[in-house]
């Protein structure tokens, strides 16, 4: 069942972050229908998360999206190489977002290889917000887009993460936040393989 947008328009990013957990992200482009267990996320408190590209209350033509209402894709080139997907959460006006850091192949196996030159399923193949767009064919072209249209949308099909097997640990790559840096806003599954290897801050 495709996550409905009051799931999305909630206040707490933290709680929603870790709710992503074991959700299905799904994806159809040009016919090609690809998922995967959602393992991996980092939430972003908006204005007041110095980690936030919204922080301050900083907009641009690029973070706009994330001012609008919950439910929407934002995708972002990172290093002038990774488009990074996340899901933007909260009312309008308060740009709180959800980058989703890995997930575990479901559907569409073969062509998520394919996008990814490989030739066998390995964590590396979805493992990493990079590695995860390009296998989903995720671009930034998308963003904006809804979730609850035909191309990106996020399901729940009955799979629960208990709060025992919820790992909580600091963000990756946002050493620049100062003390914000060290909030224990990122959340994996325990044991799960397809993990992204975070270099830590």
């Amino acid at each position: 069942m495709k996550l409905s947008e009051s799931f999305y328009k909630r206040k707490d990013v933290v709680k929603i972050a870790k709710e992503l957990l074991g959700k299905a992200l799904v994806t159809t482009f040009d016919g090609v229908y690809t998922s995967g267990m959602i393992t991996e996320t980092e939430a972003y408190a908006g204005v007041v998360d110095k980690a936030s590209h919204a922080f301050g209350n900083r907009r641009t033509k690029r973070t706009e999206i994330m001012y609008g209402e919950g439910g929407a894709a934002y995708v972002y080139l990172c290093y002038g190489i990774h488009h990074l997907f996340n899901v933007v959460t909260n009312a309008k006006d308060i740009p709180h977002a959800i980058l989703i850091r890995a997930i575990e192949p479901i559907d569409g196996l073969e062509y998520m290889l394919r996008r990814r030159s490989m030739h066998k399923l390995q964590p590396a193949l979805t493992a990493g917000p990079g590695a995860m767009s390009v296998a989903l064919g995720i671009h930034t072209r998308n963003t904006g887009l809804s979730l609850q249209g035909p191309e990106i949308y996020i399901e729940d099909r009955g799979i629960k993460i208990s709060a025992k097997d919820i790992v909580e640990s600091t963000r990756v790559g946002v050493a620049y936040a100062a003390e914000d840096a060290y909030l224990p806003y990122r959340f994996t599954i325990k044991g799960n393989r397809y993990i992204s290897k975070g270099k830590g801050l």
